[in-house]
């Protein structure tokens, strides 16, 4: 007979997961609806409503019909929305002259519509100048067509202080130019807004393969060249947490790190360093390979989620942009 005093037991594990409640003590698998953001396309067109094809369920929305589109989302119990503004009519030139021009901005009708229909809803603004630009890069060009760091972020600070006039709550530049955060929050203090509009800065976002669906959604991709010049190189553990700490430096109060699942290491690197809550974005590639994977039965849609959220938080993350949001809505209870 096995003598058991040469037993490790602690060797044996399944005694502390055996039950539903002391599985649930294992860790944190609780996700809360105050932790979703919901992206929502919306665009200058008037009374159109039109399903992005490469991301289904997901739509370009005039902002016209935004209100009625979040009604039933916000009886569900959404509390937070990010705004990605969509160029279709309107005109496209080297400065985002459309980007913070009421009559043409679709982010500022947004907002304002809104606001006084749902208070209660954060109102998150992506900053960017490339849905607006006739050549769809990040920033200004000089004439031989690269990034003119200096004056991109001038121009960046000139739209966030719209946004926060019109009365947007965060602040999201995902513009990935240097120095932009300081910029941003310079501006926004000097025109009253500094303690009271935020920036959610998106610092470890990496040049990835992930985001075709979302240009396809905003109109935003680049026309000549790409953006490995100033977002992230895959590989660069190190540029991933730089930039998180920059941004922090300069003022962010929130980090975000973006893609979400394939970088879930440059998550837990960032949570570990930062003392700002971290976001993660599962972007649109995400979203389509997990929504196309149930269609095609290979996993259960509900279960994919949660698990790929659960993950993302075990990583470190505190708040999640995710296109999942409707359906999360549901399942959540709290």
């Amino acid at each position: 007979m096995e003598n058991n005093n040469n037993k490790n037991y602690s060797h044996y594990l399944h005694s502390g997961y055996a039950h539903p409640i002391t599985r649930s003590w294992q860790g944190d698998n609780v996700i809360l609806k105050s932790q979703l953001i919901y992206p929502i396309f919306v665009t200058d067109l008037i009374n159109t409503k039109t399903e992005i094809k490469s991301l289904p369920g997901q739509y370009q929305i005039s902002s016209d019909l935004v209100v009625e589109f979040l009604r039933p989302l916000v009886e569900k119990g959404l509390k937070s929305i990010i705004l990605f503004g969509v160029i279709i009519s309107g005109v496209k030139d080297e400065q985002a002259s459309s980007a913070d021009k009421k009559e043409s901005s679709p982010v500022i009708k947004s907002i304002e519509l809104i606001k006084n229909e749902f208070p209660e809803i954060l109102i998150c603004t992506d900053l960017c100048l490339c849905a607006y630009t006739d050549h769809g890069h990040c920033g200004v060009l000089t004439e031989d067509g690269l990034i003119e760091n200096e004056k991109s972020i001038i121009r960046l600070g000139e739209i966030a202080l719209s946004f926060a006039k019109a009365g947007a709550h965060v602040i999201a530049p995902s513009d990935m130019m240097d120095c932009r955060v300081g910029q941003i929050k310079k501006v926004l203090f000097e025109n009253g807004y500094g303690s009271r509009v935020a920036v959610m800065a998106y610092s470890s976002k990496f040049a990835s393969s992930y985001y075709g669906p979302f240009r396809d959604a905003a109109g935003s991709g680049a026309k000549h060249g790409d953006r490995q010049a100033y977002q992230l190189p895959v590989a660069s553990r190190g540029l991933g947490l730089r930039a998180a700490l920059r941004d922090e430096a300069e003022g962010a109060d929130f980090i975000m790190v973006k893609p979400a699942g394939p970088y879930m290491d440059i998550i837990r690197e960032v949570k570990d360093h930062v003392k700002v809550p971290v976001c993660c974005y599962q972007v649109s590639g995400e979203y389509a390979m997990i929504y196309h994977a149930s269609v095609a039965g290979g996993i259960d849609l509900k279960s994919g989620v949660m698990e790929s959220l659960i993950s993302l938080q075990r990583s470190g993350c505190d708040i999640f942009i995710t296109y999942f949001t409707p359906q999360l809505l549901d399942w959540l209870k709290l």
